[in-house]
């Protein structure tokens, strides 16, 4: 498959008084063309940042100070004002975490889908009020809802507005920041099933952020798991969903209840995730883990692969 997305040695840094914390660190991935990447983990270990990075989103004190962003072999980061506007939502566009923030609440949902598109495209306002409609009826809202401001929504109504606005110009990536956090799982599961039906329609690639690795298993294609900024196990889905060899994602796996086979004791991950302030020498799970032995105090572990397509960062899998 044709490679879409490459992100080399990426290393995002936040700028405090306090010193400098890494919230993604060395960070690895590739995406390919109509795939869908979960990135899952815990809050804080660096998934929004990733994110908010291959749109250069970020602001100060946030800081990219190492890596490439590659999109179709262009880097982003060197993209300059004009290049960057052309870039973002045309070709790459984010559907945020709460879609209630992400819509201005006293102008109307019609304003904010012409709004995008008039500002992207040549269409008159006309067509571009027709657009809005046809977008909203693809995320199966009536058109009539143009006039509506966000409050007179609900929660799933407008998650799915801010879905429409993210393929109002048909890009070739969407960024999804947990969309679905706080929704019903009805509601969840109808957006889901929506989302995928679009993919179909369209032949975007989706990076999928939660920290829900049971969501990751039915709708990734691969998935890659972070912790301290930090990618420590990628592999395609089934396999890390069925077979996980990094400590931490059999903890994130082990916290979530089945709903088929027997009754199981769930057992949460011990402890906190690591201050980025004061990052242990070694690696960043050995306070956490139940696995830890000398080697783990010494050296942080690197990516090995497990498999044709599986990697893991950890000493535990080494040799």
């Amino acid at each position: 498959m044709t490679t879409l997305l490459d992100i080399k040695n990426l290393c995002v840094d936040y700028v405090s008084p306090n010193g400098i914390a890494r919230a993604v660190n060395n960070v690895n991935i590739a995406l390919a063309e109509g795939e869908t990447l979960g990135i899952a983990g815990e809050s804080g270990c660096g998934k929004s940042t990733l994110a908010f990075a291959i749109s250069r989103l970020h602001k100060a004190p946030a800081l990219i100070s190492e890596g490439e962003i590659l999109y179709k072999g262009e880097d982003v980061l060197k993209m300059n004002d004009k290049a960057l506007r052309a870039f973002r939502w045309n070709q790459v566009s984010v559907v945020f975490q709460s879609a209630m923030n992400s819509l201005n609440p006293v102008i109307t949902i019609g304003e904010q889908l012409t709004d995008v598109i008039l500002e992207h495209t040549d269409l008159s306002l006309k067509q571009a009020l027709e657009k809005a409609a046809e977008l909203l009826q693809i995320v199966g809202i009536h058109a009539e809802r143009l006039s509506a401001f966000p409050h007179q929504l609900s929660g799933g109504m407008r998650q799915r507005v801010v879905i429409a606005i993210a393929l109002a110009l048909e890009p070739k990536l969407i960024i999804m920041d947990e969309p679905t956090t706080a929704l019903d799982v009805v509601v969840e599961r109808e957006i889901l099933n929506e989302l995928y039906e679009l993919k179909g329609k369209f032949g975007f690639s989706i990076l999928f952020i939660s920290h829900d690795l049971s969501l990751m298993g039915e709708i990734a294609d691969r998935i890659g798991v972070m912790y301290a900024g930090n990618l420590i196990e990628i592999g395609d889905a089934q396999t890390v969903f069925n077979a996980p060899q990094q400590p931490y994602t059999q903890g994130l796996l082990a916290s979530f209840p089945t709903i088929h086979g027997p009754k199981e004791r769930l057992f949460g991950i011990p402890g906190n995730p690591v201050n980025l302030l004061d990052i242990p020498q070694g690696c960043n799970f050995q306070a956490r883990c139940d696995h830890c032995f000398q080697a783990c105090r010494d050296a942080e572990p690197q990516l090995k692969a497990m498999g044709d397509t599986h990697f893991v960062s950890c000493h535990l899998r080494e040799g």
